[in-house]
């Protein structure tokens, strides 16, 4: 079943209005971020466990607490207000799906949907970022010549004694991906806020300068959640 939340949140706090929980085997978030009237999707993926529905939890509501109990995701929809770095806000409409466990493969049709991703991996686990190397090579495959955002997660980074991916290793893959990675934790929801407001402000670009002025920009939509 298909669940929706809508809140506010209000950088660098926030205020949750709806709360509910689907049932989490696979996780793969799907963002709708809304652009001057057209939907751009990204797909934030990676194997189950490795935190990215509580990274959402935590950079939309702020309150996410670690080792809390959770149940399985099947599929919820979160609406967030983001400001980019050019002071605009842009709507994002996050999807939260299953996440990827040995066996399963990332569904085909958000190869040719998404306007970018997101690849989410555990510092603590090499198997997830071994994933996420294959996840790239999928997209680099799938995409067909279509211009995509790519952005990579290490998401865990405050466990350090139970760390498996180098960091230094993870940033020369993705320089040489030309990617860009963070490593976060949802203990700190700052470290959570940068990449998404960074995706966002890239992924609503504007165009280069033209001859015609772009048409005004129409004020429409849902409750969101301010970031």
């Amino acid at each position: 079943m298909l669940c929706e939340y809508m809140c506010h949140v209000f950088y660098p706090t926030a205020l949750l209005r709806g709360s509910g929980h689907s049932d989490v085997l696979f996780v793969c978030l799907f963002v709708s971020v809304v652009i001057m009237g057209k939907g751009c999707k990204v797909v934030v993926c990676g194997m189950a466990s490795v935190g990215k529905t509580a990274i959402l939890e935590q950079l939309l509501y702020g309150s996410h607490t670690v080792g809390a109990e959770t149940s399985d995701t099947q599929e919820d929809i979160y609406v967030a207000s983001v400001e980019t770095d050019r002071g605009v806000r842009e709507q994002l409409r996050l999807y939260d799906t299953r996440g990827l466990r040995e066996g399963l493969e990332l569904p085909k049709h958000f190869f040719s949907v998404a306007d970018g991703f997101v690849l989410v991996y555990s510092v603590d686990s090499l198997e997830s970022f071994r994933r996420v190397e294959l996840l790239k090579k999928e997209i680099d495959k799938s995409r067909d010549k279509k211009e995509v955002m790519v952005m990579v997660l290490g998401n865990k980074c405050d466990l350090r004694e139970r760390r498996q991916v180098d960091q230094d290793a993870a940033q020369q893959w993705a320089r040489g991906e030309k990617l860009k990675l963070w490593e976060v934790t949802v203990t700190d929801r700052s470290s959570l806020i940068e990449p998404f407001t960074s995706l966002t402000s890239r992924l609503t670009q504007p165009q280069s300068k033209s001859a015609f002025p772009l048409p005004g920009r129409k004020s429409k939509g849902t409750p969101s959640s301010d970031i």
